[in-house]
């Protein structure tokens, strides 16, 4: 079976890409087609409304963090058994970091590696025939990303419909579809992104009116003809994030959420099996683990309720005396002394770091990370670099006298300084790991 491929792209976030990609791919999985959707760039989020809308797993193309030969064997795994795949964008097409040539983190990349045609998302509220100049300003910027149709978004009427739909086929470029305004078809958000897939109240209620929306609005067959063959080549897993165990004990519940789908498939892949426990109904690690991860998630928002969870605490604590322990972001935080919520109070945390952290006094950190590992741990051997990003509003507002875990360096190798920290077998920083360099 050969899968066909095409990039759901708009030019900038809140343009309406994952509904249109959430509704297509449930539309698409209707009418019998195996579809696989994937996400450029480093979103957790997103891969998961495409597995909850093709029954497919999700996974994640980051044409940065992923050493070339690790990206084509992901975009294989997302090709394997399938008709087609989608991918939708993260941010704008063309946006990245300033890199190595097809090494920017944009879905840009991945249309010109893999030859996929481009849909375009075009939210029109409050323009019309300029959306033809967004357009052609696509379609002419770059020869190697072909725009292949376009998607009209909040329309307000048919009359709008037709001025901007009439602008762009006048510019050589079909349109496909229309979507009529109506904000109930926005995704509830909070400050990370969005409601991730596992919290959505009526999840499933939600991707089939996206599909019944897509199916109602969109000409399903013009869309699947401009999907082009997409045969990656089958690569290396070699740079992928190897187990930290063999039997992982995995924090598992509101507060621990954020885990790389790819990042799970290859320790799987790789031999390792993954026992969840939840915090937050007071699970402690298994004891027949010989490692435990505490992911990234939502620990402020939950703060009181893991500081009271003492037989969590009691078995973190019995659990770091002889095996590791790593956290990531709010794993990381929930490491610490103590973590102050969003009204000020602080909460008692596991104590087995020296730091303590903040949501209440809140500056975005946002970008890729380079991290070079100072000492063993979870995350590789010392000297490894280790790629990835950082996504948080917490701070640190006590550093703590541990050791430092890693030194580190935005996108383009700019030293940022020690990061994390370390203290015995334990580890933890709010570095979010993607993948070997």
């Amino acid at each position: 079976m050969t899968a066909r491929g095409l990039i759901i792209g708009a030019p900038r976030s809140g343009s309406g890409k994952t509904s249109v990609t959430i509704g297509l791919l449930r539309a698409f999985a209707r009418r019998g087609v195996v579809v696989s959707g994937a996400k450029s760039g480093p979103d957790y989020i997103d891969p998961g409304f495409h597995t909850a809308a093709t029954g497919r797993p999700g996974i994640n193309l980051d044409s940065w963090a992923m050493h070339p030969d690790l990206l084509a064997a992901l975009a294989a795994r997302s090709a394997k058994d399938a008709n087609l795949v989608i991918v939708e964008s993260a941010m704008g097409l063309y946006d990245g970091i300033p890199s190595e040539k097809g090494r920017s983190g944009s879905a840009a990349d991945l249309a010109r590696l893999y030859r996929l045609p481009a849909l375009l998302v075009l939210d029109v509220s409050g323009q019309s025939q300029t959306a033809a100049a967004v357009a052609k300003g696509f379609a002419t910027y770059d020869p190697d990303v072909r725009i292949a149709g376009v998607v009209l978004n909040r329309v307000a009427s048919e009359r709008h419909r037709k001025l901007a739909a009439d602008a762009i086929a006048a510019i050589g470029l079909p349109v496909v579809g229309a979507i009529m305004r109506d904000p109930t078809l926005t995704l509830p958000e909070r400050h990370l992104g969005l409601v991730q897939a596992s919290e959505h109240a009526a999840l499933e209620e939600f991707i089939e009116r996206m599909a019944d929306v897509m199916e109602r609005s969109l000409d399903l067959d013009a869309v699947l003809a401009l999907a082009s063959p997409f045969e990656p080549a089958s690569g290396s897993r070699e740079r992928a994030l190897a187990p930290p165990g063999q039997r992982i004990a995995l924090a598992e519940d509101a507060a621990f959420t954020f885990l790389y789908p790819h990042v799970v498939g290859e320790w799987r892949r790789q031999g390792a099996e993954l026992v969840p426990f939840s915090p937050l109904a007071d699970e402690a690690p298994s004891g027949d683990c010989d490692a435990c991860w505490l992911p990234g998630g939502y620990p402020e928002l939950h703060a009181g309720k893991v500081a009271a969870a003492q037989g969590f605490r009691a078995g973190m604590e019995r659990f770091a005396t002889t095996r590791p322990v790593h956290g990531e972001c709010g794993g990381f935080m929930v490491l610490g002394q103590s973590l102050e919520d969003a009204d000020g109070a602080k909460h008692r945390m596991l104590g087995l770091l020296g730091h303590s952290t903040s949501f209440a006094r809140r500056k975005m950190n946002l970008g890729y990370r380079q991290a070079r590992l100072i000492a063993d741990c979870p995350l590789g051997a010392a000297g490894d670099t280790v790629r990835g990003h950082e996504f948080h509003y917490a701070q640190l507002t006590e550093a703590g006298d541990d050791q430092p875990l890693a030194e580190i360096f935005d996108g383009q190798g700019q030293a940022l300084g020690a990061s994390g920290s370390r203290r015995g077998r334990v580890s933890g920083s709010f570095f979010h790991a993607i993948a070997r360099a």
